[in-house]
């Protein structure tokens, strides 16, 4: 199914790239070190971050993988903390948790 705004899941990819490419050590995160059991999933390391399954997009944007299929290495991530990453969602009109939508949109919009 299409979002009604086609381009917010590749904003909201760009701008968890940049957060995680950009964002210095002593800057507020959450650095994550990622485990062999989750090379090939990405929702398992949401799942330990975040305390649910929904946010893999964000994963695989702070890893700079280009496919959902491809192989998480194991290193250490750089990602928002819950409220970075809600106004990161926010900024780029995305949503990632179901419950959070509606009609191919974000409730919130």
């Amino acid at each position: 199914m299409i979002d009604k705004n086609s381009a917010a899941a590749r904003n909201f990819y760009r701008e968890i790239r940049k957060f995680a490419e950009r964002t210095k050590s002593w800057e507020i995160h959450i650095s994550y070190e990622t485990k062999p059991d989750e090379a090939y999933d990405l929702t398992l390391v949401s799942q330990r971050v975040y305390g649910r399954r929904d946010e893999f997009l964000t994963i695989m944007a702070a890893a700079g993988l280009d496919m959902v299929d491809q192989a998480l290495p194991q290193k250490r991530l750089t990602l928002p903390t819950e409220a970075q990453l809600y106004a990161i969602k926010r900024s780029a009109g995305f949503e990632s948790v179901a419950e959070s939508r509606e009609n191919f949109s974000p409730t919130w919009a």
